[in-house]
This record gives structure tokens, sequence and C-alpha cells, in this order.
């Protein structure tokens, strides 16, 4: 099974799909992402934009879900920025901020001003 996520015009995914190989190869039984995407076009329309993700996190990252964004550039799949100071980590394929989290037990909110973790009550 391949798996395509439906992304809009600020590449943010919509929606992901699951679509059968047999739609993906080509005259030599290879797959081919375009043939999955012009077959999604012809059920949701040639409007619509897609990507191809993988269930196994082998290209693009990481698996395509609602609300993460596709960055065309990277050719993969990441969470939105959460505060301008946390910058992109390839290792984790995520974003990081500049003081890692304190793993005491406790629970922490970041402080964006002052760039560090603060402990929170509840």
């Amino acid at each position: 099974m391949a798996h395509f996520a439906k992304i809009d015009e600020k590449n943010i995914v919509e929606l992901v799909v699951v679509v059968d190989n047999d739609k993906l190869l080509d005259e030599f039984k290879e797959e081919n992402e375009f043939l999955g995407i012009q077959y999604l076009k012809s059920i949701f329309g040639e409007s619509t934009n897609w990507v191809q993700t993988s269930y196994n996190h082998k290209f693009r990252g990481r698996m395509a879900s609602p609300g993460l964004i596709y960055n065309s550039e990277l050719d993969i799949f990441m969470s939105q920025k959460k505060y301008p100071s946390w910058t992109y980590s390839e290792e984790v394929k995520d974003f990081i901020p500049p003081t890692p989290y304190p793993f005491d037990g406790d629970k922490y909110e970041w402080d964006e001003d002052n760039k560090v973790w603060i402990k929170t009550l509840f």
C-alpha cells in the first residue's frame, strides 16, 4: 500500500490516503509516484496537490499527517515551527529548542522571550 498526502496552497497536509500499489505501477512494473498522483487527481480533482509519504519513514523525513507541513525545498514533512528560536534538526526530523527540555519529572513550558524552560505548577 502506498500513502499520499493532500496538501493545500500553503503546503499544509489536509488528508492522508492509501492507494493500492497496482495504481502506481508503470509499464516496467515499477512504482511511480506520478502515476499515484494522477490516479488521485482523477478522484479528487485536477486542482488537488499530492505528495507521496512513507509509512516506514523511508523517505521525506517522516509519515505525513494532517497539520504537518510539506517543505518542498527539503522534500520532507515536518511539524510547524512553534517558536522563532527553535531550529530544524535533521537528526530528530523536527524543530528543537535552543535548550533541551529538562526531563526531571516536572512539567515545563517554553518561555520564548528568555529562551528558557519555566517549570509549571500544573
